[in-house]
């Protein structure tokens, strides 16, 4: 489950509206009720136990518009911009180490693509969406 304070506003997530679910891109918050508005198409209001992640894998970074280069050592990064995400092995997105500019983090856990977004809004002050810059 996803704690409410990891959670901005642009962050994407999947929202369940009575075993129907969609992902879809948080537009509010509301703190006092722990209550987050999703716009899944249309915008409605969830609960946090109708609010999951979805995981990070290539199919997001694709729709993030992240340029792939495999390398001959069998690592593959990807590249957004001056911001780098290199993984040991294809596919494997259990460690990580992602970088831009001076600052660099190594991930040593699987992460969900709201975790992604953060870590690069924190890095370089851009919101990470699908018109994010090229």
């Amino acid at each position: 489950m996803i704690k409410f304070q990891e959670l901005k506003i642009g962050d994407y997530v999947i929202a369940d509206n009575d075993g129907d679910q969609k992902s879809g891109e948080i537009t509010n918050l509301n703190g006092d009720e722990k209550q987050v508005c999703v716009d899944t198409g249309q915008e409605f209001w969830y609960e946090m136990n109708q609010i999951s992640a979805i995981p990070l894998g290539e199919e997001a970074l694709n729709n993030f518009k992240f340029h792939k280069q495999k390398n001959d050592d069998g690592t593959v990064k990807y590249m957004k911009g001056a911001f780098r995400i290199m993984l040991e092995r294809e596919g494997d997105f259990s460690h990580m180490e992602i970088w831009y500019r001076d600052e660099r983090r190594h991930i040593l856990h699987p992460i969900s693509v709201h975790n992604l977004q953060n870590h690069f809004y924190d890095m370089t002050k851009v919101y990470l969406n699908d018109e994010s810059f090229d």
